[in-house]
């Protein structure tokens, strides 16, 4: 079973990205509504995937910040969830992310491109 950590300052974008998750047979092991909380307890979780909102980066430090977490979590797939589909999705990727996930997309188009990233998991 994948084992994702969600990181989303929006309780009820948890909520509904936890439901798809679990439908798609993935496991939650964290969750985290900001940045400090992801960084210190992301890496002790043993995730497969982290799940991140663009927005719970600190401002202006987006792309170091998803340095550092992929410095702390390097064998995880790193998905980051935007907002506003512009430069910023470009950022994500040339930082690190190994993909990201429109919100503005349909549960149907989040849950492919999640069984797509949850893909490249080599499960132990």
């Amino acid at each position: 079973m994948i084992r994702v950590y969600l990181a989303d300052a929006k309780l009820e974008e948890r909520s509904a990205l936890r439901l798809l998750l679990l439908d798609l047979n993935m496991e939650v092991v964290g969750e985290a509504a900001d940045w400090t909380t992801t960084l210190a307890n992301a890496p002790a979780t043993s995730l497969d995937m982290l799940l991140v909102d663009w927005d719970l980066l600190p401002i202006d430090l987006g792309v170091q910040a998803l340095a550092e977490l992929r410095l702390a979590c390097p064998t995880a797939i790193l998905v980051v969830l935007i907002s506003h589909l512009d430069a910023r999705h470009q950022a994500a990727l040339s930082s690190g992310a190994d993909a990201f996930i429109s919100k503005g997309e349909t549960p149907e188009r989040v849950a492919d491109r999640l069984r797509l990233a949850a893909a490249s998991i080599r499960l132990q």
